[in-house]
């Protein structure tokens, strides 16, 4: 059965959490679920939505996510099939952990699924970059000059796969950015 890892933090996008952890445990799949650091059992999670007149996403509190398993340090790589990466405001922290760095180089060298949806990219753009130079992939609209800076072709659609590279927009492409993961996990 495999095996996938979830890396998160506090302000993680509440449903590019929730979707893709459920949809794993669906399919039988074994789930961690890793924060920088563990100090407590679940992390804080935030929703997003688009708003109109609002002319970016607006940010509300949202559930506790309680199935946090491991710290980055103890994350092997090694144990796990599969990698995704959530959105939300956490990427913009959890990149800057070194073990991150090391967790993300793993999946890339072993040519094993990662999927980053929304601002998850900046996880991967925010550690190595060079991965991600020449190929296609999406994120949240507002990452589109970090995907570029990186070298890769932003492609404006629900799901981008190449490679072993799985990327989405945002929450509203979570069906697709999944069908997808859980496609190449399966391979």
């Amino acid at each position: 059965m495999p095996k996938v890892l979830i890396l998160a933090g506090d302000a993680v996008e509440a449903q590019e959490i929730f979707y893709p952890y459920y949809r794993c445990k669906e399919e039988g799949i074994e789930v961690d679920v890793a924060v920088p650091e563990k100090k407590k059992d679940f992390i804080f999670t935030v929703v997003h939505d688009f708003e109109p007149p609002c002319e970016t996403y607006t940010e509300k509190p949202g559930y506790r996510f309680p199935w946090v398993t491991k710290s980055f340090d103890e994350v092997n790589p090694e144990e796990y099939d599969g990698l995704i990466i959530p959105g939300g405001r956490a990427p913009e922290w959890i990149r800057l952990h070194p073990k991150c760095a090391e967790i993300i180089k793993h999946f890339f060298e072993k040519n094993k699924p990662i999927a980053a949806i929304c601002h998850g990219p900046l996880v991967i753009l925010g550690t190595h970059p060079e991965y991600v130079k020449g190929r296609k992939m999406t994120a949240y609209i507002a990452v589109k000059p970090d995907v570029e800076k990186a070298g890769a072709k932003y492609i404006d659609a629900e799901v981008v796969v190449d490679g072993n590279l799985i990327t989405s927009r945002a929450w509203p492409d979570l069906p697709a950015f999944m069908r997808e993961f859980l496609k190449k996990l399966k391979k």
